[in-house]
């Protein structure tokens, strides 16, 4: 019913960036020979053109934000009617660290926190007793979290564990300004560590001596540097399909894909002027830090993390001397959210998941 409400703004905005796309592609063509030869007037009028396209590229990047909290507004609304039968929903707000590139830094404000969005779950069958506490991360470069995820959420709850599931900056869904704020494999691991620990200091019936974390794909990239960063904190953790090599990545990766990294916001540079920045993001390159115990999944056919990129992690991590779990998937269908999915496999795959992460947790009701 509310969601239905909402449809129309979002049909408008999607209509509207349709709409300007068309003169902007038009204006972009390469210029002919007479085109070429022109006169001071044209060129004037060459020229406000192109300052019409720019124009109207902000204003079609415009409604793509604002499509994009939207859409945010109507999962959050989902939210509650897939899960207010078994969990107590929140969505609450704290500060992160300052964003890592700051455009003026004697700009008013300058340098503050950023403030960081969480959805939080508590198991309402288990709210009498110490809870142990799952930090669910997100995958996604500029993803946020949503009801993709809801069916993790729903097991993770109904075992008795409390989750905390932070969109951490860069996530979509809260504006162009929180979007660039993106540093992958930076300090959004401490806007995910913080989450943790926001959480235990405003739940005093969770158990601060039982939290794991789990995450795909960027947020199992995200989970490993967690715990190489804050080993102490997390009894343990499991990354599916992570990311793990983003110099291997860039390798592979489109010009596209490579942009979003090396845009002056984020980055700044690519692999090849700064290799050594795109390895300390890399759970890859920081293997030899391992303490918490760790479950790995990958799966040979993933067209998003090519499991050449796990297998490194893997490789590092045993050339470490460290002990761990992992399991390959060969070819195993649906890819890269192979054991996201609702299939018998999947299903199989997350009771691994979960029995491997109770014998640290202890969830008053545990997988079988």
């Amino acid at each position: 019913m509310f969601a239905k409400s909402l449809m129309p703004p979002i049909a408008l905005c999607v209509c509207l960036a349709a709409t300007i796309a068309a003169p902007i592609a038009e204006a972009q063509q390469p210029a002919g020979p007479a085109q070429q030869s022109q006169s001071g007037g044209q060129q004037q009028q060459r020229a406000g053109a192109d300052a019409t396209v720019d124009e109207l590229r902000q204003l079609r990047d415009s409604l793509n934000f604002l499509q994009a909290g939207l859409a945010k507004d109507i999962d959050d609304l989902m939210w509650l009617r897939l899960m207010e039968d078994v969990a107590q929903i929140d969505k609450v707000r704290y500060t992160g660290p300052p964003p890592r590139v700051i455009p003026n830094p004697t700009g008013q404000g300058a340098g503050n926190p950023v403030i960081i969005t969480a959805y939080t779950f508590l198991p309402k069958k288990y709210l009498a007793a110490k809870t142990p506490l799952v930090v669910l991360v997100h995958g996604g470069v500029h993803g946020n979290f949503d009801t993709s995820e809801a069916h993790i959420v729903h097991e993770l709850v109904e075992q008795g564990y409390a989750v905390i599931a932070p969109d951490y900056r860069g996530s979509t869904g809260y504006g162009q300004g929180f979007w660039r704020l993106i540093d992958y494999g930076g300090l959004e691991v401490e806007d995910v560590f913080l989450g943790k620990q926001w959480m235990i200091e405003n739940h005093p019936n969770i158990d601060p001596e039982r939290v794991g974390i789990i995450g795909w794909s960027h947020g199992g990239l995200i989970t490993l540097m967690n715990v190489f960063q804050h080993p102490k904190d997390y009894k343990v953790a499991y990354a599916g399909v992570p990311v793990s090599d983003l110099v291997a990545r860039m390798g592979y990766k489109g010009e596209g894909y490579r942009a979003l990294y090396s845009a002056p916001y984020h980055i700044g540079k690519t692999a090849e002027e700064n290799v050594n920045e795109y390895k300390r993001r890399s759970p890859a390159w920081n293997a030899e830090k391992l303490q918490t115990p760790l479950l790995i999944h990958t799966n040979t056919n993933d067209e998003d993390v090519n499991v050449l990129e796990v297998e490194n992690l893997i490789k590092s991590l045993k050339a470490a001397g460290k002990q761990f779990e992992y399991k390959i998937y060969e070819n195993a269908p649906g890819g890269h959210r192979f054991n996201r999915l609702d299939t018998k496999l999947a299903k199989q795959s997350r009771a691994e998941v979960y029995k491997f992460i109770a014998k640290y947790l202890s969830p008053p009701n545990a997988v079988q």
